[in-house]
């Protein structure tokens, strides 16, 4: 463990020098994740990319201890881990919290085991966020995602369903969908920008549904008519502008972060990690290992047994004597002279 927090440490220290340019939005967006693959022209990968593609193989080693590493990592590097760590299935409360930055504008924890606990903490800290993943989450209810609307005000993608859980929770957020007015009516319209007047995702653009309902789809078309429920790729919308890439429920919400990093890293299999053992009790008893209670209860069972087994030879050690007597002439001759001598 003290090598691979060495290692990492290593790969820390080199993240902090390094500069990464950003790229260029395209002048139009591709219609669908295999344009990406068959444009994409072959080039080297990023010493950045395959540093973090190296740690991302490794990563349910250093994953417990992971807290103690961020500090090093730049925030575009702990975004990329966290992305990794959700592909490997590692993705949880504890690492998310560990790697979050109030930079970050994207957020894809789908199927992830990330609950509300943990959407919450990001949403206090993560206030510019634009585009937030959380469909195929089994553990993330409404309360979280009022979380996420109520403070982050900039929010214009959201992603939900894609399991029974998932697709409950989006129902129940249509009603926290919906702009509402908070104050109907003012002495003054010059009081308007010193009050919050508003609530709701004012600034909601596009919703990823897959399977929306007709019933919420409806709501959405008559109260919100400015979000666009499963936008389809296209050069442009109705407003005149483009749907994002992050919009397109064919590719993932965090594909530019590992878009240069090794598929590899997160096809390794990792064995599920065990949940950490609580603290024991100052006062608690010290732990029997378990070959000594397998040894207790072998003497207790044998214990209990030991009056039935006694019981048992002596039944065997009389049937025995009087099978001896029946089948042997002479001690039967010597017990009836026994019995007679001693009626004289």
């Amino acid at each position: 463990m003290e090598k691979g927090k060495s290692v990492v440490a290593e790969l820390a220290a080199s993240f902090s020098g390094v500069q990464v340019t950003p790229r260029r939005k395209p002048a139009s967006t591709p219609p669908a994740a295999s344009f990406y693959s068959t444009m994409k022209k072959a080039r080297p990968r990023k010493l950045v990319s395959l540093c973090i593609g190296v740690l991302g193989q490794h990563l349910e080693d250093i994953i417990n201890d992971i807290s103690e590493f961020t500090a090093f990592f730049p925030p575009h590097i702990k975004l990329a881990i966290m992305s990794v760590a959700r592909r490997r299935r590692l993705l949880n409360d504890d690492v998310l919290v560990s790697l979050v930055d109030s930079s970050w504008k994207i957020l894809d924890i789908s199927g992830s085991e990330v609950t509300d606990v943990g959407l919450a903490t990001v949403a206090h800290t993560c206030s510019n966020l634009w585009a937030v993943d959380i469909s195929r989450c089994e553990k993330i209810s409404a309360a979280a995602v009022s979380e996420i609307i109520c403070h982050c005000p900039s929010l214009e993608i959201l992603r939900c369903g894609g399991c029974p859980r998932s697709e409950f929770t989006a129902r129940g957020c249509v009603n926290l969908l919906k702009p509402k007015l908070n104050t109907l009516e003012e002495d003054s319209w010059e009081e308007l920008e010193a009050v919050d007047f508003g609530s709701g995702a004012q600034s909601l653009r596009w919703l990823v549904w897959p399977k929306i309902d007709d019933n919420s789809k409806e709501i959405l078309a008559l109260e919100c008519p400015r979000v666009i429920v499963n936008p389809k790729p296209s050069l442009l919308d109705l407003g005149g502008s483009k749907t994002p890439s992050e919009a397109l429920a064919s590719i993932p919400l965090d594909h530019s972060v590992v878009e240069d990093i090794d598929p590899k890293t997160w096809a390794v299999s990792a064995a599920p990690r065990r949940a950490a053992a609580a603290p024991p009790h100052p006062n608690a008893p010290p732990e029997i290992p378990i070959a000594e209670r397998f040894r207790l209860a072998y003497v207790e069972r044998d214990a209990r047994l030991a009056p039935k087994r006694a019981r048992r030879e002596r039944q065997h050690r009389r049937r025995a004597e009087r099978d001896y007597l029946m089948n042997d002439i002479d001690a039967k001759s010597i017990a009836l002279a026994s019995k007679y001598l001693s009626k004289g």
